[in-house]
């Protein structure tokens, strides 16, 4: 059944259940950013394959929201499925909100499955269908009926994270977690939120791609906790383990029955954000809800000093992995030539022409070289020539460039190591590039520098200091569609909520960042049907001078892989940018060189050379 096939038969299913409009979102039941196969509704009734946006289904209208991450990719996607693309946050484009007021029609029926929408999205439903004097239904998951073939949850076994890599117990982190509870006045705590679940648990798997994550819910007593999860996943020792600290195992789908058996008069502690719809309407009208935001949130956000170790080796290793294959990659634009703008790259070791997708896997090869190395971070980006325009392009056999001379290559990728997560963009020059991609990379890096430069007053958050980087850009009248920066979690979530890079505040303003917080910086520029560059290195925060005037903090970066300096135009950097450059090369030479090969070494040498 194509798209437009699926859409009539979910249509047949609103009619009858006499549902006026139905959302599927992009969620499973955790509000997870990446979700499993199971989970990919909206990708199976609209084509579109990004990891954000919310699809939405009238009688005889279906529109698709995204951010401008995804813009050229949806366009491309949706086109000829009948799917409308609603570029979110652009003028004069409705939000879903003002799309549902307009489209509802008195005594009308919201649709959806409640336990992919969060509570405070429910809400704003509710109160919508309300206005139209209607109601929404939650308990009805359509998809499911249509979707022939839909994959099973997932049965993978979790296991712990040992102490030398946590740097701290669970016993510890549950003491700290209900200590916040009693300062709230909650008797109990609701998690959905899996990473927030793993990093209390110490607890890892592998239910969702890219996200060491079990699936599961967490309710938290006084006494004693109750993790709902498949008990398969859990091996002797784990089971062990949850004894020794009063952690009983239920049920995966028992969380609903437990939450509605709560005694009246219990205080609940959750985070609107962060539990889905359907579990929230379980909750007994006798009972008391505290909506605040989880305190996992910035306690797994603030790196302990061991995790800081750890992620420092993480990123030595993968900056090795990382600088390998770039002297690979240049050696093959060696072997290639000069002559011509367009000659084909090669495997040196099979003679097969290179694509995106043999270059990623290149990369990747490197990657498993390294000890501790477990998987990537996430779905990588190795887009050559415009596919780099693509925020978030993801190569497949049909798209599957050939790389060739003349053209510059964006690899945007990471890794989990048992030490931590790695996240890196760079941008490479494939032999000789035009001077507007070279004058485009270098306002990029420029940009990248200042930021990672920047030092400011404990208080401030990314909303603050976004501008470090964003002013290059402005400068030149000219802006890129995402935000700078993004946390990054301890072999959790490699973007992890709510610290961040971003001028425009959200519905939760990004808190101040504060010591052994670890954020991307990565500003870029896209240029439709041409280029695009994008350069990404992860920063500790870090203390640096207090005085009269307070406490200075200032960034330290974890990535140490060189700035393609074939695409740098020094005469468009300011003096202090180019000390910024050579400063940071200097410490990737220092770093690196005891880890290169003597030919990597002296090339390495060559490229972090002083401009």
């Amino acid at each position: 059944m194509d798209i437009s096939g699926r859409i009539r038969s979910l249509r047949r299913e609103m009619t009858d259940e006499n549902i006026d409009i139905y959302i599927v979102p992009s969620d499973d039941f955790h509000q997870s950013e990446y979700v499993g196969d199971h989970f990919k509704a909206r990708e199976f009734m609209t084509g579109f394959t990004g990891s954000a946006g919310t699809a939405v289904f009238t009688k005889d209208r279906a529109g698709l929201w995204t951010d401008g991450r995804y813009f050229i990719q949806a366009e491309q996607e949706l086109a000829g499925s009948g799917v409308t693309l609603y570029k979110a946050g652009e003028p004069g484009v409705d939000t879903i909100p003002e799309f549902l007021e307009k489209e509802l029609p008195d005594g009308g029926v919201i649709g959806f499955d409640g336990r992919t929408v969060s509570l405070g999205v429910g809400e704003n439903y509710e109160k919508i269908a309300a206005g139209k004097g209607g109601t929404v239904r939650y308990t009805e998951d359509l998809t499911r009926r249509i979707w022939t073939g839909r994959p099973a949850l997932p049965k993978e076994k979790a296991w712990l994270l040992d102490m030398r890599y946590s740097g701290e117990s669970t016993a510890s982190k549950l003491a700290r977690v209900r200590g916040k509870m009693k300062e709230a006045g909650a008797g109990v705590h609701l998690l959905s939120s899996l990473d927030d679940i793993a990093w209390l648990l110490n607890l890892r798997g592998n239910d969702i791609a890219y996200c060491p994550l079990v699936l599961s819910y967490l309710l938290i007593f006084e006494d004693r906790a109750e993790l709902f999860a498949d008990g398969d996943k859990f091996p002797d020792g784990i089971l062990a383990s949850f004894e020794e600290e009063r952690i009983i195992l239920k049920p995966y789908d028992g969380v609903y029955r437990a939450v509605s058996m709560l005694p009246e008069g219990t205080r609940i502690l959750l985070d609107p954000d962060r539990v889905n719809y359907s579990l929230y309407r379980n909750i007994p009208a006798g009972v008391q809800v505290i909506k605040e935001e989880n305190p996992e949130v910035l306690m797994k956000c603030r790196k302990n000093d061991t995790e800081i170790r750890n992620i420092k080796s993480a990123h030595l290793k993968d900056a090795a992995a990382c600088t390998k294959f770039m002297y690979w990659l240049k050696a093959c634009c060696m072997v290639a030539g000069k002559d011509g703008d367009e000659n084909p790259l090669k495997d040196p070791d099979t003679g097969e022409p290179l694509t995106e997708m043999s270059a990623a896997d290149k990369l990747e090869h490197f990657r498993t070289q390294q000890d501790g190395y477990l998987e990537p971070s996430f779905d990588p980006i190795s887009a050559f020539g415009a596919h780099g325009a693509i925020i978030h392009y993801s190569a497949s056999p049909e798209t599957d460039a050939a790389l060739h001379t003349g053209k510059m290559l964006l690899t945007d990728t990471g890794g989990h190591y048992m030490e931590g997560s790695t996240d890196i963009t760079r941008t490479f020059a494939l032999g000789r590039i035009s001077r507007k991609e070279k004058e485009d990379f270098t306002m990029t890096a420029r940009a990248m520098l200042r930021l990672m430069n920047t030092v400011f007053l404990k208080g401030c958050s990314g909303t603050a200091l976004d501008l470090a980087a964003r002013e290059v850009f402005w400068k030149e009248r000219v802006n890129f569609n995402h935000g700078t920066g993004h946390g990054v979690g301890y072999l959790l979530n490699v973007h992890e909520a709510p610290v961040n890079f971003r001028w425009k505040e959200v519905d939760r303003p990004a808190p101040a960042l504060e010591k052994n917080m670890v954020i991307s910086d990565e500003p870029g520029i896209y240029i439709e049907g041409s280029h695009g560059v994008r350069l990404e290195n992860l920063l500790a925060v870090c203390e640096d001078e207090k005085n009269e005037y307070g406490q200075f903090m200032r960034f330290e970066p974890l990535t140490l892989v060189p700035v393609d300096l074939d695409a740098v135009i020094p005469e468009l950097m300011t003096a202090e940018e180019r000390c910024m450059l050579n400063d940071y090369h200097r410490k990737v030479y220092e770093a690196l060189s005891p880890l290169l090969s003597k030919e990597e070494r002296e090339w390495l040498s060559v490229y972090t050379k002083p401009v």
